[in-house]
């Protein structure tokens, strides 16, 4: 799966929020939908805002079962004030 680095505050995990658009199915309506993944960074590579690819690995702890396999895009580091 590939998503977007929301948080990259802890030690060697970073949190990959990955986004899907859906149909509502009352309203016929497009929505984004997303979730959030604790995925791990074994070099703290990772900077909030990069798109990168995960893959899903055993446990590595009570709530981290991802890996990042590669940094896609990095952010584009501008802040937007």
């Amino acid at each position: 799966m590939t998503g977007e680095v929301a948080s990259s505050a802890m030690d060697k995990t970073v949190v990959v929020r990955v986004e899907r658009v859906t149909k509502a199915k009352r309203y016929d309506k497009i929505v984004k939908r997303s979730n959030r993944f604790k995925a791990h960074d074994e070099k703290n590579e990772c900077q909030v805002g990069d798109r990168v690819l995960i893959e899903e690995t055993r446990p590595l702890s009570k709530n981290k079962h991802w890996r990042v396999v590669e940094i896609l895009a990095p952010s584009t580091g501008g802040s937007s004030t």
